[in-house]
């Protein structure tokens, strides 16, 4: 059995659970989620906990997919009570960014500004004019639109400009000459 799998999902009082065969759907004050579950993988909620168990414990593939599916239901749970949080640095000279109504406006050394429209439920703030914070709460939707975000100018290895998560390392390359 997977370590994960086997692990209860609390479920907080502003969260409504709703199982419907191998659909679980979950609403809160953040909107309402739901997800699929592989049909190998039994659900059953006892008072404000969730349970995942596999039917044939025998097979490799089916335990990963037991942690999975519980990461993934864990995910709609947490998604629509607290949501999730993706930050972002802008790195560079003249590289900032801002916001014009929803949409992020960036200047990233280009002849033209970049503009990203977020997707419905999906909201965007910018803390002075080089931290970029994605919010929403549907986990998968937060990191594409980060990983969109980073994509428009990846940090390169020389200087270390671009837009990187926080925390992110850059690994960093000696320039021509082996300078130290």
């Amino acid at each position: 059995m997977s370590r994960i799998g086997k692990l209860p999902i609390e479920i907080p009082d502003k969260v409504e659970v709703k199982i419907n065969g191998h659909t679980i759907t979950a609403k809160g004050p953040l909107g309402e989620l739901s997800t699929e579950i592989r049909p190998e993988i039994d659900i059953k909620q006892e008072d404000n906990k969730l349970y995942l168990s596999v039917r044939n414990t025998k097979d490799k593939k089916v335990n990963a997919y037991h942690g999975l599916s519980r990461t993934l239901v864990n995910n709609v749970v947490v998604g629509v009570s607290k949501g999730f949080t993706k930050d972002l640095e802008i790195v560079g000279v003249g590289y900032r960014a801002q916001l014009d109504g929803k949409k992020l406006v960036m200047q990233l050394g280009y002849s033209h500004p970049i503009v990203i429209e977020p997707p419905k439920g999906i909201e965007i703030k910018v803390e002075g004019t080089t931290k970029v914070s994605v919010f929403g709460a549907n986990k998968q939707a937060v990191g594409d639109v980060a990983a969109d975000i980073r994509g428009k100018r990846p940090p390169e290895v020389y200087k270390g400009k671009g837009v990187r998560y926080k925390g992110e390392v850059i690994r960093r390359k000696a320039g021509k000459a082996g300078k130290k």
